[in-house]
């Protein structure tokens, strides 16, 4: 590991102008300037190769009861600056090591009426700044409930932004594409609805936000390392182009309760002239601390199947029986009760789900709807809803352990919590240990309607520690986590690389009940993905719900190779092939990518990026050399044109092109497409069609 850390007062990125400290990044593209403005208001601003990417915008918080908040009335009594360099390898990711440097300035602010000390933290990137507020353990600010905070990011231009509605409990939004301007106007279309949700301002957005301007700077905003804080919102004065953090309020309308010392999160602006850097940036990852789980031998990127996709579509339910309206744990007999017929997770299905994965290659298996108390799961605000370790009578935990091991496959844990999390927490212990009990090494875990205890809200601080702590717990019995419903990540994973994936976002269930817009999915790697990877359970191939469900007239909008190309441009260490096993028997030669395609890698190249309308990225599969690629289209049709220049000097591959037909289209042909082998070396060019909603992907296999 190369580690370089040196602390002075280096006039290479740091000078003093009345008053003022600049700061600029180690390739000397970005110039951070801080100032205290006449009443001792601290105020930041941020250029990109002198274009203004932030104009000048106040720092402080709002303190609850309290005169004199974090706002003004500040010298400054300190400054230290750092320059750091290193190489840290991922126990998973998208590249085998990653580079993490900064230069830093530190500024400590001592406030006059009150003699309070608040250090400002600056890290300053090649791809972005990082900056957040700490609180030294000082007499003066011990205890203190923040109100608000005031921080602001004040945008020089009417940008175009890639959206969804601010909400204190959901990002399930599709994502709309507007002017800053424009975003009041589109707001109500904006909300759709959802099983818990609660927006804030008609100006409102959530992070991470991407935004571009009219003079080709791309620019997100978003937060690092979110710990014991509420997740950040942010409200637009449309009227003068300034976003002002808006946090996550708890029951009592409080934003944060905190105790010196401490720190808040990072808030992190993005900006390049090139798309690509914003996708390949690992900004969010180094805000966060270093891996603090020793042995990680157990935390293995997993491709599976599962019994989900066939209850998404209605085709089977969660539910055992419809005899029951109601149901109460340790009362209702089950075996008293006349099953459904429609039960998804009965043994004998589940033991063709394992023969499947077994048969092609897959790591795992998920099960939902397997433990007693979905007949009144949600909605009716329920303490004790599930136990976790009870199943219906129709699934056998024993039969389906052992019958697993003797196939090579691992099982994955569901855990709904219906969002009563106080009875996750009476109950995750004896979860996890039943888990462990019976070979299971990974828990998909869910946090559907609204939060219990009653009023709080899924991203307040309260419930941000809640998801922590299941995490953290996780690490003790070395279980893997994939939360739903969660906040959004913002790095945690590098930290807690047990995280190995968050829904957190409009996934593919969506398009079985609505549909996603056709470029929903060429937004998602520019916003919920700059936090981490993402279970977006890829992989349909039958686009028309109706043939699953007829009372289902949904469509999956998006074509088949788009579908493919997935597996690359929506990275996690953690992949669901999510249709059916029939469907996948039906278009045998296309699953083979699937089968192919890695999901841990040591390299990655963003090839072509624009958000809203495409995404091309290739990888290079750990420790065998293979690549893989991946493209998917927005709602235009267009030709992909690139250079294979990523692949090895003086090597033949062949390459192996799954590609939408000349005729396909998300909505009329999604299932056209062809599949051709040609030989390739680092200096072919190639030309492949993409149809709207469409793309393609690629296998490379060098020749021998």
């Amino acid at each position: 590991m190369k580690k370089i850390f040196i602390i002075a007062f280096l006039s290479l990125f740091l000078s003093n102008i009345v008053n003022a400290q600049q700061l600029k990044s180690p390739n000397g593209n970005l110039t951070m300037t801080f100032s205290l403005s006449n009443d001792g208001t601290p105020n930041y601003k941020l250029a990109y190769k002198n274009k203004e990417v932030i104009k000048s915008s106040k720092l402080g918080l709002e303190l609850k009861n309290d005169k004199n908040s974090l706002l003004n009335n500040f010298s400054i009594i300190d400054t230290k600056t750092a320059s750091f360099d290193e190489n840290w390898t991922p126990v998973w990711g998208e590249v085998k090591t990653i580079r993490n440097h900064y230069n830093e300035l530190a500024v400590t602010l001592s406030q006059a009426t009150t003699n309070r000390q608040v250090i400002i933290r600056f890290r300053l990137f090649d791809e972005g700044l990082g900056f957040r507020y700490e609180f030294p353990a000082q007499k003066n600010l011990t205890y203190f409930v923040i109100k608000e905070e005031k921080t602001q990011f004040t945008m020089a231009g009417d940008h175009t932004a890639y959206w969804i509605a601010g909400d204190y409990d959901t990002q399930e939004y599709d994502f709309t594409t507007s002017k800053l301007s424009e975003i009041r106007g589109l707001n109500a279309k904006a909300i759709t609805a959802n099983l818990s949700q609660t927006s804030f301002s008609p100006t409102g957005v959530q992070t991470s936000l991407m935004m571009k301007t009219d003079n080709g700077l791309y620019i997100n905003l978003h937060e690092a390392a979110l710990i014991n804080y509420p997740a950040m919102h942010l409200n637009l004065d449309d009227k003068n182009m300034i976003f002002e953090s808006w946090l996550t309020p708890d029951m009592k309308g409080d934003k944060g309760y905190m105790q010196a010392p401490s720190t808040t999160p990072w808030r992190t602006i993005m900006v390049s002239d090139d798309a690509r850097e914003i996708l390949a940036s690992k900004m969010t990852y180094n805000l966060n601390e270093p891996n603090k789980i020793k042995d990680t031998s157990w935390i293995k990127p997993v491709k599976y199947v599962g019994v989900w996709w066939e209850m998404i579509t209605g085709k089977s339910s969660w539910a055992y029986t419809d005899d029951y309206p109601s149901v109460e744990l340790g009362i209702t007999d089950y075996t008293k009760a006349k099953p459904n017929g429609k039960h998804g997770a009965n043994t004998a299905n589940v033991k063709k789900y394992i023969d499947f994965a077994a048969q092609n290659g897959f790591d795992a298996v998920l099960v939902e709807g397997w433990n007693i108390g979905w007949e009144d799961w949600y909605g009716n605000s329920k303490d004790y809803v599930f136990d976790f370790v009870t199943p219906y009578p129709d699934f056998n935990v024993q039969d389906i352990r052992d019958y697993a091991k003797a196939k090579g496959i691992k099982m994955i844990m569901h855990h709904e919590t219906s969002s009563s999390v106080r009875n996750y927490e009476r109950h995750l212990d004896t979860a996890y240990k039943f888990m462990k009990a019976n070979g299971y090494d990974a828990v998909k875990s869910g946090y559907v309607g609204n939060i219990l205890p009653r009023g709080e809200n899924h991203y307040s601080q309260w419930i941000v520690n809640h998801y922590q702590y299941a995490l953290e717990e996780a690490v003790k019995y070395k279980i893997m986590v994939n939360a739903h419903e969660a906040v959004r990540p913002t790095g945690i994973a590098r930290t807690y690389p047990n995280l190995i994936g968050n829904e957190s976002a409009r996934g593919t269930e969506y398009q079985a009940f609505g549909g996603s817009k056709a470029n929903h999915v060429t937004i998602l790697p520019f916003t919920r993905l700059q936090g981490g990877p993402m279970d977006y359970t890829p992989g349909i191939f039958e686009m028309d719900i109706s043939k699953l469900n007829p009372g289902n007239n949904s469509h999956v909008n998006s074509t088949l190779a788009n579908q493919l190309a997935l597996y690359l441009t929506m990275y996690s260490p953690l992949q669901m092939a999510a249709d059916l096993p029939e469907n996948y028997n039906r278009f045998a030669d296309a699953f083979q990518f699937i089968k192919d395609v890695a999901i841990d890698w040591d390299d990655s190249k963003y090839i072509e990026a624009e958000p809203g309308q495409y995404v091309t990225v290739a990888r290079k599969a750990k420790g065998t050399g293979k690549w893989f690629l991946g493209s998917v289209n927005g709602e235009t049709q267009r030709n992909s044109n690139i250079v294979l220049d990523f692949l090895e000097t003086s090597k033949k591959y062949t390459a192996t092109i799954y590609a939408d037909a000349k005729d396909a289209h998300y909505k009329t042909n999604p299932q056209a497409y062809n599949i051709r082998k040609v030989v390739v070396t680092n200096k072919t060019k190639l030309s492949t069609f993409c149809a709207p909603g469409g793309g393609y992907a690629i296998s490379f296999i060098e020749n021998k």
